[in-house]
């Protein structure tokens, strides 16, 4: 507030996003936390997950959750605090995620917007957008543990408290409107606000997804309530666990040089790259990376899938491995595109810190034959906040904020260099399925 010099009093609602928070911060009953939240990148819970596959059954699961198990989702997290952190467990009282802990913080009110509670997964149903007494009973969580109230992440929740809003510099009984999951906020504020939309938002991570109002079940994809009509429409997403994140570690780990001309005044690291990797031919000249640098969650579910960089030669230069790192995040997005299998729309939307990169934006439409539309200012999460924020306390309507994000023209596929990515594409599955059994090895070792 101060940095601004906006008069607090112009302030008239907040809206919260955050992280999915995968088991959500355990509180105790005096609502404070136990112990670090579990967040979905967390991938301790890998027996709990198995156990849920044979003790409930896969086909169960989906029936109810729309999802299936694995470390990701929060419910595993639960059940491995259970066994590994009995004394925590006994302490806990509530999960709750960190959007909605701080809203807790802010207002006093406990509550969970609804695409916080689907992403828990294997304990919310997502037919009837509740919590599942049937799985809640058969994992051993109570339902006194979830909070009770469920929200449209439009609703508001309540209003900052006196000391809220002397602490934050603003003014006491601001309406606080839920938000919700961080990626669907982002959907948000590209303006996807009617199924039939395809939106990919990469920055360390990727979550690509389909908005739709239909039921996509049994593809590997993450579900859960979409950020705006909740009841209505669903957010089935495929994500990388690794996307912005390997390009990064390659131009920390490999490229000192760059780095250190950058530091010194001269051209961003990631420019002499990007200018240097332009100039090879599709597939980088007989290389394939595989981007799971961190296990994999959606679509291929595999914690002990590991990076893999396939077909070096003397041959092949830095400029070469830079620009399969480019190409790997690519594949893995159609490989995201392809297990949604359904109407994706005339062209996709693509956002966060990708776009700065014109080479990888027309990767990703060589690589899946899609044009690229990419918001003029990239504000995602952000942008959403504020216009929950808006359309819940009614200074805003649908109408207002949907042409708010102004999209720049559309970055079109080369018919040849997509013939080409096919082969490749297909090389970079063929890889993954054969070195499948020697990445779990590798991981018992």
């Amino acid at each position: 507030m101060a940095k601004s010099g906006v008069d607090a009093g112009d302030i008239k609602a907040i809206a919260i996003s955050g992280l999915y928070g995968g088991s959500g911060i355990p509180l105790d009953e005096n609502m404070k936390p136990v112990r670090p939240c579990m967040i979905w990148m967390d991938r301790r819970a890998q027996r709990e997950s198995d156990w849920a596959l044979e003790a409930i059954g896969e086909q169960r699961l989906l029936e109810i959750t729309h999802n299936g198990a694995d470390p990701y989702y929060g419910y595993t997290k639960m059940l491995w605090m259970k066994r590994n952190e009995p004394e925590n467990r006994a302490r806990t009282r509530l999960f709750l995620p960190p959007n909605d802990y701080v809203i807790y913080k802010l207002t006093g009110e406990i509550a969970i917007d609804y695409s916080s509670a689907g992403n828990i997964g294997g304990i919310f149903d997502m037919n009837t957008r509740t919590w599942s007494a049937e799985l809640l009973e058969r994992m051993g969580i109570p339902l006194s543990m979830m909070p009770e109230r469920l929200v449209e992440s439009t609703d508001v929740v309540g209003t900052l408290t006196a000391e809220a809003a002397a602490e934050l510099g603003l003014w006491e009984g601001l309406p606080v409107v839920a938000g919700g999951i961080d990626c669907g906020a982002a959907n948000i504020g590209l303006g996807v606000f009617e199924p039939g939309v395809y939106a990919a938002a990469i920055g360390t991570s990727m979550c690509a997804a389909l908005i739709s109002d239909k039921p996509v079940k049994g593809k590997g994809l993450i579900v859960w309530p979409y950020l705006y009509k909740a009841k209505e429409l669903s957010y089935y997403f495929a994500g990388g666990a690794t996307a912005g994140a390997i390009v990064k570690w390659f131009r920390n780990n490999l490229c000192e040089l760059e780095l250190q001309a950058e530091k010194e005044g001269g051209p961003n690291a990631y420019d002499v790259l990007n200018e240097q990797a332009e100039k090879l031919p599709v597939g980088s000249e007989g290389l394939i990376v595989l981007p799971y640098f961190m296990g994999e969650r959606s679509p291929i579910w595999d914690s002990d899938a590991k990076g893999t960089i396939v077909g070096l030669s003397l041959a092949h230069t830095k400029a070469h491995l830079y620009r399969a790192f480019l190409e790997a995040v690519a594949y893995s997005l159609r490989d995201a595109m392809n297990a949604t299998g359904e109407d994706l729309g005339k062209y996709m939307l693509l956002a966060g810190g990708v776009t700065k990169s014109r080479l990888w934006r027309q990767i990703f439409a060589d690589v899946t034959g899609y044009p690229v539309v990419c918001p003029k200012s990239d504000v995602e999460a952000n942008m959403g906040d504020v216009m929950l924020a808006g359309i819940g306390t009614g200074l805003l309507t649908y109408e207002d904020v949907k042409t708010w994000q102004v999209l720049d023209q559309p970055l079109m596929p080369d018919p040849a260099r997509h013939a080409q990515y096919d082969r490749c594409f297909a090389v970079y599955k063929s890889v993954y399925r054969h070195l499948k059994d020697d990445t779990k090895a590798l991981s018992s070792l």
